[in-house]
């Protein structure tokens, strides 16, 4: 195994990439095929999951085990997000947006992590944070074009990073601070795998229950219905994509597909 933290994690999600380029969401969406409800339910999780994640961070930045790789101007997402809430769910998004309970348990786990082992948000952030500034970027401009959203980035302040100048330099910068901690690549290893095993379980745990059709947040979006029924050029050419969106827990499957997805492709490609 490569001596440094981030090699060593980039060669042992190798296989997760693979699966992660192969799967047919990532092929649907690459195509194109994916909806502003679907959509909508993709950020709105994502929202919950980054709050989680920065105040953890915030209280651990000058924690050693993770001080270095404090860079809140440059990577943290929640302000962006919350731009986006406005965007996708209105000026009161915050009673609008859904809270699925994967994604609670997901909020949950990042919780514990920052609480009882600190040095574990490196796995976290590294994956996440550079996922976005690698994948993320594709997934992006898919998005923009599908559904057909301003030129200007308005419902994508998530994937802009103003304060990197370059992606490139910037994610370099990052595994050499990160190879700077004196930690066990194997554990970290171990963990970013049980990251991934997680999210698939979770997957699997709502496909068994359908707990998303009980989650009565997800039913109490009536002021979006305009907006969500209006014809995007994806939905035009494939009709029943925008069936299988009504669905809930099909919305739930895309969405968390799309979060493995992300971090799998970027970890990979930086």
């Amino acid at each position: 195994m490569p001596q440094d933290l981030s090699e060593a994690l980039k060669e042992a999600t190798k296989e997760v990439h693979t699966l992660a380029e192969n799967a047919e969401f990532m092929k649907n969406f690459q195509k194109g095929e994916v909806t502003r409800e679907g959509f909508k339910l993709i950020m709105a999780s994502l929202y919950h999951i980054y709050v989680a994640l920065e105040e953890e961070i915030e209280h651990n930045k000058e924690n050693a085990v993770y001080a270095p790789l404090y860079f809140p101007e440059e990577l943290h997402r929640r302000g962006a997000l919350e731009q986006d809430m406005a965007f996708w769910y209105g000026s009161r998004w915050q009673e609008a947006i859904p809270y699925t309970q994967a994604t609670r348990r997901y909020v949950q786990r990042l919780q514990e992590v920052g609480r009882a082992e600190p040095e574990l948000l490196v796995a976290h952030t590294y994956t996440r944070y550079l996922g976005d500034l690698s994948g993320g970027q594709v997934l992006k401009k898919i998005a923009q074009k599908a559904l057909d959203l301003p030129s200007s980035g308005e419902g994508l302040a998530f994937f802009t990073f103003p304060n990197v100048v370059s992606a490139t330099k910037f994610k370099q910068l990052y595994r050499s601070r990160m190879n700077t901690l004196e930690m066990n690549p194997e554990r970290h290893v171990s963990f970013v795998l049980k990251l991934f095993e997680e999210l698939q379980g979770l997957l699997t745990q709502d496909a068994k229950d359908q707990s998303p059709l009980r989650a009565p947040d997800l039913r109490r979006r009536a002021g979006s219905r305009a907006q969500d029924s209006a014809p995007t050029a994806a939905s035009r050419r494939k009709p029943q994509l925008s069936i299988l969106s009504q669905v809930p827990l099909t919305r739930w499957l895309l969405m968390f597909s799309f979060l493995v997805a992300t971090v799998a492709v970027g970890l990979y490609t930086m």
